[in-house]
């Protein structure tokens, strides 16, 4: 039997399904949780850039797609370190080679708009970090005249301002690096051994904003250290316990013969990865040499660090990268040559308590958590699979710590992937728990 249709049925049943067509599609941007970026160091195109893979999260399965037109260039050769704005509208990433950051404006669909291109002041940058109005970048290396990968020199903190632009609708502007005295930037040595070069490995900014932690390797005695600074008003740095290592002296040793040959993994030689909690509390830092995490207590009003209860707490083979949950009570490490994810509970004194151990993919180089509902972890892995590489992602259980795989775990990303950062769709929870 054959149904006819008058226009007006007609009409009717188009505009039913348009209704349709819109609400679904509505209801997909509704599930999109978050926007996750991920940087690989794979050189790309005639200018041999890296890529930024942009991903959407699904905030019922932790499912993760690349949006349409994903990937973006880089802007520059190895990038290696990737930090948000403190509003979520700008992505800064830090190529290594170029010795360059890229600023890209955000858009509401996740896409990537290159805004800015600016010089570090040193050579080779390895880490990033955001703090409200200013951007912190840790360069390997000074940039003194006698300084080379041949005749290596302590590396440097430099400190951009953000400022906002009077134009329509206005977008952030990083500054000219803060001075600091007759430099652009605040060398790391030791007051105890002045003569010693020092390179950074991981940096650090506390929520609050008041302090900042460098993990750094010691080249000279074979020691890894973290120093610490006081933040001024005006992003100016005031180093810690008169420039002296935290935490009671080095807290790992072992064979770490160039930071700058390892980086930004640093995999089975210096301690990698930093990470604090959000009530200023705590910092845990990755000792990649003894398989470890050290916890820290935060000195109030001093920014000095003390060993916590039972630290060093023990990780997987190499950790290389380290989360703390925002809203939950929970740590989660990255172990490069295990392939898995380590979850710890932190007990009410800042101790860790191992929750389990959880595969991943090949190599785990950096780690992050759903901005939005923290309830999802990702990691991006650097080896991944024989021809690129991989994230994989998990349903993180807000009651138990405990780690589930998201639905179709791992996911493809552009070849050695080296860092994730995160924005919410929105600013919203899309629903999530």
């Amino acid at each position: 039997m054959r149904m006819k249709f008058n226009k007006t049925g007609q009409l009717v049943l188009v505009s039913a399904a348009s209704l349709l067509v819109a609400s679904l599609l509505t209801a997909c941007e509704t599930l999109t949780v978050d926007f996750v970026f991920v940087t690989s160091s794979k050189a790309a195109g005639s200018n041999n850039y890296g890529e930024i893979d942009v991903f959407e999260v699904n905030s019922e399965s932790g499912f993760m797609r690349q949006i349409p037109t994903s990937p973006f260039p880089s802007g520059g050769r190895n990038p290696v370190a990737e930090a948000v704005s403190s509003d979520n509208s700008d992505l800064y990433v830090i190529n290594q080679d170029d010795n360059t950051i890229v600023q890209f404006i955000i858009g509401n669909d996740g896409k990537l708009y290159p805004q800015n291109t600016v010089n570090t002041p040193g050579v080779y940058p390895m880490a990033v970090a955001v703090s409200g109005k200013s951007l912190f970048v840790a360069d390997t290396y000074q940039p003194l005249p006698s300084c080379s990968t041949a005749a290596p020199c302590s590396g440097s903190i430099a400190i951009y301002p953000i400022t906002s632009s009077t134009t329509t609708p206005p977008s952030d502007v990083l500054g000219t690096p803060i001075a600091n005295g007759s430099l652009s930037y605040w060398p790391l040595n030791l007051s105890n051994s002045p003569n010693d070069i020092v390179e950074p490995t991981g940096i650090n900014v506390l929520a609050s904003g008041a302090y900042l932690y460098v993990t750094a390797y010691d080249v000279t005695a074979g020691t890894n250290y973290i120093l610490g600074f006081s933040i001024g008003s005006g992003g100016a740095l005031t180093p810690l316990n008169g420039g002296a290592p935290l935490g009671g002296g080095a807290f790992a040793t072992g064979s770490c013969p160039s930071a700058f040959l390892n980086a930004p993994f640093m995999v089975g030689t210096c301690p990698a990865a930093i990470a604090s909690d959000a009530t200023n509390s705590y910092v845990y830092v990755t000792d990649q040499v003894n398989g470890e995490v050290h916890g820290y207590s935060v000195g109030s009003g001093t920014g000095l660090l003390s060993p916590l209860a039972g630290s060093p707490y023990a990780a997987g083979d190499q950790p290389s990268a380290v989360v703390v949950d925002p809203k939950y009570p929970y740590v989660y490490v990255a172990n490069a040559l295990d392939s898995t994810v380590a979850a710890y509970s932190i007990g009410s004194g800042g101790g860790l308590a191992r929750i389990g151990s959880y595969a991943t993919g090949l190599q785990p180089v950096a780690i992050g958590i759903d901005p939005s509902t923290n309830h999802f972890l990702y990691t991006a892995n650097f080896l991944g699979n024989t021809s690129s590489g991989t994230l994989s992602g998990f349903e993180l259980s807000t009651a138990a710590g405990t780690l589930v795989n998201s639905q179709n775990s791992p996911y493809t990303s552009n070849a050695q992937p080296t860092a994730v950062a995160a924005i919410p769709h929105n600013g919203t929870g899309a629903g999530t728990p």
